[in-house]
């Protein structure tokens, strides 16, 4: 999906929503557990249920390796079922170099088939630039995390400017605006301001707004650029809105208060 796709079927839809499927074998409807493929059922029936009110579908790979060969199958599976007018977005956060990183870019682009991974940044442009050699594809680095952890790092100065912003304007010289993202969380809503300073045309990915407590309205006030140039993305807020047969529609519901709420928000830019 290319850059003007995005922005097309973002304002097509109305919404500039990305649906995370953490999915959790502890925290689905019980009556799933007695299917063949708990996970990807769960998965098939949040796809059914919200696909018209989201432009992303954003699986963690982390709730798919935890089960092995089983959970990967799974990942297929649900990679292979969302539709094309949704972009596939692994959150994988990889960020190795040389051989390793481009058998990464191989096995989530050639063989998964996802149009776009979250990559860790730290070891430099080694970890970014195989990602990069696939044409229509999305590098999603790692910018300023919605982790209380990100002030670990992230925040720490060096010749008056805090690394985050080092990452920022270093990264965007590796890739473009048409296959590099950011990672940006939406509990730095203070902070969207001097990103689009640095990196005013690229799309952010949002974490944060739901669950983690991040404000949408706050996120697109300062984040908003003329593509829309934002993916927000929550999760829990929405594919866990119930744990009951009704869990899909509950989804749905979470879903469409947000996509109402994005509707609202594209007439500034539409």
């Amino acid at each position: 999906m290319t850059y003007n796709q995005l922005f097309q079927t973002i304002l097509e839809k109305r919404s500039f929503l990305s649906i995370g499927l953490d999915t959790d074998l502890t925290r689905i409807p019980p009556h799933l557990l007695d299917t063949e493929d708990p996970i990807f059922e769960f998965n098939k029936a949040i796809i059914d249920a919200t696909h018209d009110l989201c432009v992303a579908y954003k699986p963690n790979i982390a709730f798919y390796e935890a089960y092995g060969v089983e959970g990967w199958k799974s990942l297929e599976k649900t990679i292979n079922y969302i539709p094309k007018g949704c972009l596939k977005l692994a959150d994988a956060k990889r960020g190795d170099i040389g051989n390793t990183t481009k058998m990464y870019a191989e096995a989530f682009f050639n063989k998964l088939g996802c149009d776009a991974i979250t990559v860790a940044p730290y070891m430099g442009i080694d970890s970014v630039s195989p990602f990069l050699e696939y044409p229509g594809k999305w590098t999603v680095i790692l910018g300023l995390t919605s982790n209380k952890g990100s002030q670990d790092f992230q925040f720490l100065q060096s010749d008056d400017k805090e690394l985050y912003k080092h990452v920022l304007s270093k990264s965007s010289q590796w890739g473009t605006a048409h296959n590099t993202m950011y990672v940006v969380g939406a509990t730095h809503p203070e902070n969207f301001k001097e990103i689009r300073d640095i990196v005013p045309d690229h799309f952010l990915l949002v974490p944060g707004v739901g669950a983690q407590g991040g404000s949408l309205e706050e996120v697109a006030k300062y984040g908003l650029n003329k593509s829309c140039g934002l993916l927000v993305n929550s999760s829990r807020g929405i594919i866990y809105k119930s744990n009951g047969k009704d869990f899909a529609a509950a989804a749905r519901s979470a879903a469409l208060e947000l996509q109402t709420q994005m509707d609202q928000i594209l007439n500034q830019i539409s």
